[in-house]
């Protein structure tokens, strides 16, 4: 049997970097503007663009757990693609921890540094430098998120985390320890179909891979779904050491990602006893309106009855 291909549409991807390319130029002096003028809106900004990113570029996202709302918070999550960008900035109102040659890259630098970007030089012997440089940002209350394998990777594996990385960790905010929340990201269907370990390179980044025939590739593809799950908030405080905060940080995004991977996503527990998730859309369908009004009254149609009896099952099972 055959393996699925991906379809690669060349007008489609005329269309959504025609479209993509306008509407970034346009936003660039109202973004440029805003934090001139360091204006509120300067913040708000980056998570509608991104928002509206994913959307030309035909990416659904479905999201599981729960962001923290604490400010600040550090957000570590894996990387596999620049296509992570728009996804994580589309739901965490933050901003990003770059290695400093993104401040360079044509185009991507100057958007990395209007969304206040803070650059770093990811060597160990320079990590006590990024952490006063973070620990700045975080005590103004900005959310950050954290790249801690380093580099991106190939989409199949987690590269392992370094917990030098993890340093700003040990910061403290208004005499109380920062939140960290790890979050993982998988690219797990395009038009539907899983997309296994041979269609995964169209959509990871890493390596020598040339970006520009990478991206060109990539925007005439089909729909994309991004599975994407917020776990359990810590602190440093809850481990022995900063080593430890790491291993646990990875062990959370290694477990999620690989039941994504799988298929065998499953969405948190939250304090109600009850599964907690969310499926993020920019402009939800009527049918997914009127469902979330019917889950608000507490309404089962018979499938759903069904699809609740199946989950009391396993976990008495269990």
């Amino acid at each position: 049997m055959s393996a699925p291909t991906i379809h690669h549409s060349r007008l489609t991807a005329i269309c959504r970097a025609a479209v993509y390319v306008v509407f970034t130029l346009a936003l660039i002096p109202v973004q440029a503007v805003a934090l001139l003028l360091r204006l509120p809106l300067s913040k708000r900004i980056p998570l509608w663009y991104h928002r509206i990113c994913c959307r030309l570029l035909g990416i659904r996202l479905e999201v599981f757990g729960r962001r923290s709302r604490d400010r600040p918070t550090l957000f570590v999550a894996n990387h596999t693609s620049y296509l992570d960008i728009p996804i994580y900035g589309a739901l965490i109102p933050g901003s990003f921890v770059a290695k400093t040659e993104v401040a360079n890259w044509p185009m991507f630098g100057l958007l990395a540094k209007l969304q206040r970007s803070v650059f770093v030089d990811r060597r160990v012997r320079t990590s006590h430098i990024q952490a006063t440089a973070l620990g700045k940002r975080l005590e103004a209350g900005d959310s950050m998120i954290l790249f801690p394998e380093g580099t991106s990777d190939d989409g199949n594996h987690i590269l392992p985390f370094k917990s030098a990385l993890l340093s700003v960790a040990e910061f403290s905010v208004n005499e109380k320890p920062l939140t960290i929340q790890p979050v993982s990201l998988t690219y797990s269907r395009v038009d539907g179909v899983p997309i296994g370990r041979h269609l995964r390179p169209y959509y990871a980044w890493y390596g020598d891979m040339d970006l520009l025939n990478h991206a060109a590739d990539l925007v005439g593809l089909g729909r994309l779904t991004v599975t994407v799950s917020f776990h359990e908030p810590v602190t440093i405080e809850q481990f022995e050491s900063r080593k430890a905060l790491a291993q646990y940080c990875e062990r959370q995004i290694v477990g999620s990602h690989s039941d994504a991977l799988s298929g065998r996503v499953q969405p948190m527990v939250g304090t109600s006893g009850k599964w907690d998730w969310i499926r993020w859309r920019l402009r939800p369908r009527l049918r997914d309106l009127k469902g979330l009004r019917r889950a608000r009254k507490g309404f089962q149609s018979p499938r759903e009855k069904r699809a609740s009896a199946r989950v009391d099952s396993k976990a008495a099972k269990a």
